[in-house]
């Protein structure tokens, strides 16, 4: 069922009681405010204690019944994202420890048959993670990023979601995250898997397994990764080291080209040049503002 058809549904069966819709608009405006603080708060320890508030109201909203159909249009700094499915949707949000430390909390809620709550909460253990590009992870042990697009793919009647997202990482450089995500048989969310394949020759083949494809470059940048609909493409931009020392990813910046990956029988497989001359900045083909972009702003698409 399309999900504007279910929120009208939602609008006009789900919530018959004024007091639920007076509930619903209650909590969205508190978390609203405390968005706002968690980003913009000026010392640690009020963004955490908004942090803190905030999560408490949203699983107490998040408990109304058929809260799922609820879609928090107003709220702004929190990234909440629909399954193109609409089996799920995900809220993510970072928080600024310091100057140069980061840390992402989420949530994915799935959708019940009937009303009720199944929240699976992400635990945040980027800093414990040896190997961020071949490790297969689960909602406790997640690598955080600030999602922006979800691209449902299908596999030999497997769904499989690709997330894409975002992180401030440090001061120096900013990072932008491909990743597949699929539900085991006990529908808990599995992050990461062989998904990324390189053919013969291919100058950006990293040589060992990739479980997730992530660029980082220069803090400030506008380097892009987004899903082309028309193209059915994930473009992402080309870099280059402004300074002539790839190693230094705070040195990278784009270049002009575009490479991309296409799903093929299960796999993204790279493409290292989508077009076949280089395109000023801004003539690369774009999807269409997200209606909020949550806490994105520069870094979003």
């Amino acid at each position: 069922m399309p999900l504007k058809l279910q929120y009208l549904l939602f609008l006009l069966i789900a919530l018959p009681a004024t007091a639920q819709r007076t509930a619903f608009r209650a909590s969205e405006d508190s978390l609203t405010n405390l968005g706002n603080i968690m980003v913009n708060g000026r010392t640690s320890s009020e963004r955490f204690q908004a942090d803190s508030q905030f999560t408490r109201i949203l699983v107490r909203a998040l408990k109304i019944k058929n809260s799922f159909y609820y879609p928090f249009d107003s709220l702004e700094n929190v990234s909440h994202l629909y399954a193109p499915d609409t089996t799920f949707r995900i809220f993510t949000w970072e928080i600024m420890v310091d100057d140069d430390n980061f840390r992402r909390h989420g949530a994915i809620q799935m959708r019940t048959p009937d009303g009720s709550l199944k929240l699976v909460p992400l635990i945040d253990r980027t800093k414990t993670i040896d190997d961020l590009m071949d490790t297969v992870t689960s909602n406790e042990y997640w690598i955080g990023n600030i999602y922006y697009k979800i691209v449902e793919k299908k596999f030999q009647g497997k769904p499989y979601y690709t997330l894409l997202g975002y992180d401030e990482n440090d001061l120096s450089s900013t990072r932008k995250w491909i990743e597949v995500m699929t539900f085991d048989e006990n529908q808990k969310p599995v992050f990461g898997g062989k998904y990324f394949t390189f053919q013969a020759g291919d100058p950006e083949d990293p040589k060992t397994a990739i479980s997730r494809y992530m660029i980082e470059y220069k803090k400030g940048g506008t380097a892009r990764v987004q899903y082309d609909p028309d193209m059915d493409l994930i473009i992402l931009d080309h870099l280059e080291s402004e300074s002539n020392e790839p190693e230094k990813k705070y040195t990278l910046i784009p270049d002009g080209d575009y490479e991309g990956f296409r799903w093929v029988n299960g796999k993204w497989v790279h493409i290292n040049k989508v077009f076949t001359y280089k395109l000023q900045d801004g003539q690369a083909p774009a999807p269409s503002p997200l209606k909020k972009q949550p806490h994105i702003g520069k870094e979003g698409g």
